[in-house]
């Protein structure tokens, strides 16, 4: 059984300056309840593959199936969450209102919004803040009331586009450890792109390493790694071992470009 299918995947953009082939042959599947964190260099099609799983991209060949059905389907059907670089919230809005407005948006009613609004919140850690505004918060703590807002209609399936980039290691050390909390207890299919050869050995159970533009897979990695991962898995020699494997991909990747 796959969440997320793809085969031959090619998406070419058509602009002044001629064609750009942003992603070329890609085959992935990705099981449910799996973890998979991308990484690659700047412009090597990682974003465009999220988005194209979003169907905010139309590939321009190849196959894609989320939950069975073609990405427009499973948009309409909400089987995903997304999570932006940016939080993205609106300043003029409480936590608690940006987390329930796309709840609005899909017309459920004040109560329900409500509760799984706070739901949510407590998942991440933030109920307490509810009815604090965006500037209230500092970037970690506006990031993970992002989490929450794609986490509300409690879709299988996070799409999450390096959204610990912009913070500093400390913080993103404690993002991540929670990450991983969530996605125990929530057992959502994740999809995650970072630049980050640490955090995406520490996150994921598969990692798929890219080529530059055209984007290519050049690797996938099953982590052996068990799943309950403190932060000090990462002086392990395992875990050292995958990082020079991802550290290879990712070379060889640049000199075949």
């Amino acid at each position: 059984m796959t969440t997320i299918s793809a085969q031959s995947l090619d998406l070419t953009f058509q602009t002044a300056d001629g064609p750009v082939h942003a992603l070329r042959d890609v085959s992935l599947n990705v099981a449910p309840g799996e973890f998979v964190s991308f990484i690659g260099p700047s412009g090597c099609g990682k974003t465009t593959f999220l988005r194209c799983v979003a169907a905010l991209e139309t590939p321009t060949g190849g196959t894609l199936q989320v939950n069975g059905m073609t990405p427009d389907e499973a948009r309409r059907a909400r089987a995903y969450g997304y999570v932006f670089q940016a939080a993205g919230l609106y300043p003029w809005r409480t936590i608690g209102k940006n987390v329930s407005l796309p709840l609005e948006i899909m017309g459920y009613d004040r109560a329900e919004r409500i509760e799984r609004m706070h739901r949510v919140l407590e998942l991440v850690e933030l109920d307490q803040f509810a009815n604090k505004y965006p500037w209230q918060l500092s970037g970690g703590m506006q990031q993970r009331a992002s989490i929450a807002r794609a986490l509300a209609f409690d879709a299988d399936i996070l799409l999450m586009d390096e959204p610990f980039g912009a913070l500093d290691e400390i913080v993103r050390d404690r993002l991540n450890e929670e990450l991983l909390d969530l996605w125990a207890r929530t057992q959502k299919t994740i999809l995650f792109v970072t630049h980050s050869i640490p955090e995406a050995v520490y996150l994921s159970t598969k990692i798929v390493v890219m080529s530059p533009r055209p984007g290519r897979i050049t690797d996938v990695i099953d982590s052996p790694l068990p799943r309950d991962r403190p932060l000090d898995i990462r002086d392990t020699p395992e875990f050292l071992e995958i990082a020079h494997r991802v550290r290879e991909g990712l070379r060889e990747g640049m000199e075949a470009a």
